[in-house]
């Protein structure tokens, strides 16, 4: 299994026909993030626009992948139906283990099918099977027929799109085994174009690990770092949602379209809530000891009399601010509702629920009616909310079909785009000051996980412009390292440069481990070459009026210094990505 060429798998749709390729390239990008790009450079069309039949749909992993812990994660790599651009996004479950086991480290996906379909494939099998009995249906239906028709429980991993992903919307997400998803940038509506409703793969192989005692002991050090962190305990107890009460507290919680940052009904949807009230059992991605996946139930009334479906739904703190505090919403059982809604229909939640906060403000200024929304909407009222999830993936009309492709086109469309909560895409849950949304604004792939850019915030009063574009890109560098890995970020404080090479060294990557030092920058500025190439222009890049009128503890935010961040950190794109 210790190469220094990349296995990959191309995928062509057309044909119906896959073929294994060597890649070289080991040393220069490890793979994860840098594999991708790499791919990009080869199999991409930069001018051509997302929904190209000739455009790839990339999934990466790392050379770390199944030989340490919480080293979990895949890299999915394609031009963005937001923006036209290229961009990741990143997700867990059994993806990871599934494509090592198949004997890959990538998965190249060209053409677009005849009709709607199905790839399942492994390391000894490859075919595109017609999938027209699954068009339409939600991802719980779906996944549960392909669960029964492939082989491979527990060593095998299912990606499908719902409705949203069909209809092609920038927001739809890919669901990955249930609980974990490729959620934002809209990689549901890249698979829908391919007329892809899913993707199995399963780990059918095995591969050697290294003998002796160097490599147990490594695994056991590294283990005990992982499992004795505060941070992974935090992680296994409460989850991310521990965040919300302590964001509220700092006025960084965005509440009601983030026409404020702080509520006294955190106390209602509080991580400690959640797990008093609606908490079944944790669950983890495969290859991770530290299960920081919480599933809690929604139950669904179905008869006059006392009698309850009840569905499993994972939360995190990114869907409980976007369908909870920024909806107004502050009933756990409501958001959890919200939150299966969108999961089912195949939506990015944290889009959805920004989206929607938008629409319920811009119809409490009377910008929309019912002729637009179909359904009421207003803060606090869930049952609006939960039928406009329904239209929004359905493109119901001809607003949800605009607002389906982002706030600002909806916004720009039919007015409000001042309070339209949009940083390169619909904003994350961190209102925490002017580095985060220049960070988010500009970042690679418009996420919160770009930087720790919400940590600086809370971390430094000063506008040292200098100082924190320069926090940005070194910051950046060190997780396209963990990102090239693919490494749970979570994991980021244990996964030192230092930890790495020395993993690197014992798996048999020893020249990968000498040049540590260079793999960030150099896999940084790939990136960015590649972004740029497609046709990103940070300078062009604006922030809508609601982030200036936003109030956090270090008081009300400065124009001017987020204007010069914004300036400054364009540049610093610019010259990364310059050749």
């Amino acid at each position: 299994m210790i190469r220094d060429h990349f296995r990959v798998l191309v995928a062509d749709l057309t044909t119906g026909r896959g073929t294994v390729v060597l890649e070289d390239g080991r040393d220069e990008v490890a793979g994860g993030s840098g594999l991708a790009a790499r791919l990009f450079a080869r199999y991409g069309r930069p001018e051509a626009p997302w929904d190209h039949p000739d455009q790839p749909l990339i999934l990466a992993i790392g050379p770390l992948t199944g030989a340490f812990p919480l080293m979990s994660k895949t890299v999915f790599a394609f031009k963005s139906p937001y923006h036209d651009q290229y961009t990741e996004s990143h997700a867990g479950g059994r993806s990871a283990l599934a494509l090592r086991f198949a004997d890959l480290d990538a998965l190249v996906v060209v053409g677009r099918a005849a009709a709607t379909s199905f790839l399942d494939l492994g390391s000894r099998h490859f075919a595109l099977r017609s999938a027209g009995f699954l068009a339409g249906m939600d991802v719980q239906e779906s996944g549960r027929l392909l669960r029964r028709m492939t082989p491979g429980s527990g060593h095998r991993t299912i990606l499908r799109i719902g409705p949203a992903g069909e209809n092609l919307l920038p927001m739809a997400n890919v669901n990955v085994d249930t609980y974990r998803h490729f959620g934002r940038m809209g990689g549901g509506a890249a698979l829908g174009a391919k007329r892809l409703k899913a993707v199995v793969i399963r780990g059918d192989a095995d591969f050697s690990l290294p003998e002796g005692r160097a490599y147990n002991d490594l695994f056991s050090r590294v283990y005990e770092s992982v499992t004795a962190s505060g941070m992974m305990k935090k992680y296994h107890d409460l989850g991310t949602p521990a965040n919300l009460e302590a964001l509220d507290e700092i006025r960084s919680l965005p509440w009601r379209n983030l026409q404020a940052t702080s509520d006294l009904a955190i106390e209602q949807i509080s991580g400690q809530e959640f797990a008093d009230r609606t908490l079944l059992r944790n669950s983890a991605c495969s290859g991770c000891p530290v299960g920081c996946i919480h599933v809690g139930y929604v139950r669904e009334r179905f008869m006059d009399e006392h009698r309850f479906l009840y569905r499993q739904v994972a939360y995190d703190y990114e869907p409980i601010f976007a369908l909870g505090s920024m909806l107004g919403v502050t009933d756990t059982a409501a958001v959890l509702t919200l939150l299966d809604a969108a999961e089912q229909r195949g939506l990015d939640a944290m889009s959805a629920g920004v989206a929607l906060a938008w629409a319920a403000e811009a119809s409490e200024r009377g910008i929309l009616s019912t002729r637009e929304t179909i359904d009421p909407l207003a803060f606090g009222e869930s049952a609006g909310f939960l039928r406009a999830i329904h239209h929004l993936a359905g493109s119901a009309n001809p607003f949800y079909a605009s607002l389906g492709r982002g706030t600002l086109v909806a916004a720009n469309e039919y007015g409000g785009a001042d309070f339209a909560c949009v940083l390169g895409q619909e904003m994350a849950g961190y209102a925490t000051g002017e580095t985060f949304f220049a960070a988010q604004s500009l970042g690679f792939r418009h996420s919160h996980l770009d930087t720790g850019a919400y940590s600086y915030d809370q971390k430094n009063g000063n506008q040292d412009v200098a100082a924190a574009v320069r926090f940005l890109v070194d910051d950046e560098a060190a997780r396209v390292v963990l990102t090239s890995m693919v490494a749970c970020l979570f994991a980021r404080s244990v996964y030192t440069d230092t930890v790495l090479a020395e993993c690197l060294d014992v798996l048999g990557y020893g020249s990968l481990a000498a040049n540590m030092a260079s793999l960030g920058p150099r896999v940084q500025k790939l990136r960015w070459q590649t972004r740029l190439a497609t046709g990103f222009a940070p300078a062009a890049v604006s922030i809508p009026k609601r982030f200036l009128q936003v109030s956090t503890w270090k008081g009300p935010i400065d124009s001017a210094y987020l204007d010069q961040l914004k300036e400054a950190y364009a540049q610093a794109i610019l010259d990364l990505g310059s050749s």
